[in-house]
């Protein structure tokens, strides 16, 4: 897979030498352009031409006063009046200065007298300075200033690029060539433009304006449009926004200080601008203008607009987290049940610990029952339903309440379980669960249960834990899946002391964990904390010993709530005397 030099991988594997790799592949693409673009050599200059080019003195005086570099351009005109070609007979010292900090010296021969301009720099032939130079000849007025780039060969090493801002003019019958470097200009405006900032000055005497070439851009203003003047700036400003830019003002022109504000403006576009203004003045008189940076600071509004809504959402999202984690809990405690003696009278010691999911997301599905029935018989079940919080709890009620409807048909245990599944079948593929559901029968001391996708019972005797069997045909699907399931149970036969555990599979799993490796987790851990402390007498020794089991599973690894529900057989002679 190939990785973006910006992702964290990518950027990882970078290193200098692949950022030298690559620039001098750019180098090596601008060598060929150079070479592709190299002109066919000219026909020097004959010696009528350079007879032809003498410059009056007075002229060179001029030349030499401009404080620009400069050159004097004559036409070669032929005999149809056309001009063909051009002779460079003049420049001033600021030029020779240019070409001996800007040109190769190795590149460009040293000057020594008139000579045909596109003869010595080849390359400019093709940039736009032949036009302005024919514009200016034949409209006898001023061309520029106008950008104009070129590159001078080098006999040998990369060609050297040059950038002026060139300005041709009428001077006699010749024409007067001047330029400056014109990057630091294009770099200033593009600089406003990528950062959306502007300056200006806005005098209050005769009120004219001073601006920045990316003004309009920042402002979003016609560039043809006038600058607009302070009163003209404020007619700009939303409404809203109008006192912000009266306070700047007053604090600038009556206070004498720096001021900032931040103004929406008018127009169909949304724009902020973030306004920083000082006075200018001389010493001890008035304000006589307003100096100002100006940003557009829109990208960063839409920016914190967003972020709050955000920020908004999350805070609903967590409200209505916490309200149904509220409601689920509340729901939770009402529906089940807490266990003291009240199954005392079956011979039989219970206890049941539960733990919600420790990231805090909601309340899980876990559920459980303990029902005594007419036939004297006791019904216990423990599941898991489908997901979280209030809808999970929803599900573990609708189930545990319909298993305890069903369970008064004295049906056995696997035709309550294919019955539960038709009813979950019955309200789609959200409702699906796990489940144990078992009959105790206490005058065999027999456990009869069918395990519809859950985990099996272990159970505990004699100080060893173990799961017990599948029931024949192995486990049966889970509840809600496949209407039409059918089930089988399997029969335990419990001894005095014996002690059976239900848990859901959110006490034992983990991440990347194999299914055996869970298993035997528990197992270890119902053998180890009866070895430490044998669990005591009654319901208060087997609650406390379930809550060691956990204790011992428990951690902040677990990503769902945990059930652990625990039975045991009272000895005979513990028994009620209406059960002996």
């Amino acid at each position: 897979m190939e990785h973006h030099p910006r992702d964290g991988v990518g950027r990882a594997r970078l290193g200098l030498q692949a950022v030298d790799e690559m620039l001098a592949a750019q180098r090596q693409r601008i060598a060929t352009y150079t070479r592709a673009h190299q002109p066919p050599s000219r026909k020097p200059a004959g010696p009528a031409a350079r007879t032809s080019a003498r410059v009056p003195g007075v002229v060179r005086e001029l030349l030499e006063a401009l404080p620009m570099a400069a050159m004097l351009v004559r036409p070669v005109i032929g005999g149809d009046g056309r001009i063909e070609d051009f002779l460079y007979v003049a420049q001033n010292e600021a030029a020779r200065d240019y070409s001996v900090a800007y040109l190769p010296e190795e590149s460009v021969p040293r000057w020594s007298g008139p000579v045909l301009l596109f003869e010595r720099f080849p390359v400019m032939e093709s940039t736009a300075l032949p036009r302005m130079l024919a514009d200016a000849h034949h409209g006898r007025a001023a061309q520029g200033p106008e950008a104009v780039e070129w590159f001078v060969p080098r006999p040998a090493g990369p060609p050297a690029r040059l950038s002026s801002e060139v300005r041709v003019a009428p001077c006699g019958q010749d024409l007067l060539v001047t330029w400056e470097p014109g990057h630091r200009l294009r770099m200033a405006r593009a600089a406003q433009k990528l950062v959306r900032t502007c300056w200006a000055e806005w005098n209050l005497a005769d009120g004219t304006v001073e601006p920045s070439l990316g003004f309009s851009y920042v402002l979003g203003l016609d560039p043809a449009a006038p600058v607009p003047d302070l009163r003209g700036l404020a007619s700009l400003v939303a409404a809203e926004g109008l006192p912000e830019f009266y306070g700047l003002l007053y604090d600038v022109l009556l206070r004498k200080r720096r001021s900032a504000c931040e103004l929406r403006m008018r127009g169909p576009v949304e724009r902020f601008i973030r306004l920083v203004a000082e006075p200018v003045r001389p010493q001890g008189g008035p304000v006589w203008a307003v100096r100002a940076v100006l940003v557009d600071v829109s990208d960063d509004h839409r920016r914190r607009a967003l972020a709050r809504a955000a920020d908004e959402e999350a805070r609903r999202q967590r409200s209505r987290a916490v309200a149904l984690t509220e409601v689920a809990e509340v729901l939770r405690d009402a529906v089940l049940p807490r266990f003291q003696d009240e199954l005392a009278s079956y011979g039989l010691d219970t206890a049941v610990v539960y733990r919600p999911e420790s990231t805090g997301s909601g309340v899980g599905g876990d559920w459980y029952k303990a029902l005594r029935l007419p036939d004297g018989r006791l019904l216990v079940a423990l599941g898991d339903a489908r997901g979280h919080g209030l809808e999970a709890v929803t599900l573990m009620a609708k189930l545990r309440y319909a298993l305890a409807g069903l369970a008064y048909t004295e049906e056995p245990v696997e035709e309550l379980t294919r019955w539960l599944n038709e009813v979950a079948c019955g309200d789609g593929i959200e409702s699906t669960a796990t489940a144990v559901i078992a009959r105790y029968h206490p005058e065999r001391s027999l456990l009869r249960w069918t395990c519809a996708g859950h985990p099996r019972p272990v159970l505990l005797r004699g100080g060893r834990a173990g799961q017990l069997p599948d029931p024949p045909g192995s486990p049966g699907l889970a509840i809600g899946v496949l209407p039409g399931t059918t089930y089988t149970a399997a029969e335990t036969v419990l001894a005095d002391g014996d002690i059976v555990l239900l848990y859901s599979d959110g006490l034992v799993e983990r991440r990347d964990t194999d299914p055996d490796e869970d298993r035997d987790r528990f197992l270890g851990a119902a053998e180890q904390c009866a070895r430490e402390t044998a669990p005591a007498a009654g319901h208060d020794g087997l609650q406390e010993y379930a809550e060691r089991v956990l204790d011992r599973l428990d951690g902040p690894h677990r990503t769902d709530d945990a059930t652990l529900l625990a039975l045991r057989r009272v000895p005979a002679a513990q028994e009620p005397a209406d059960q002996r």
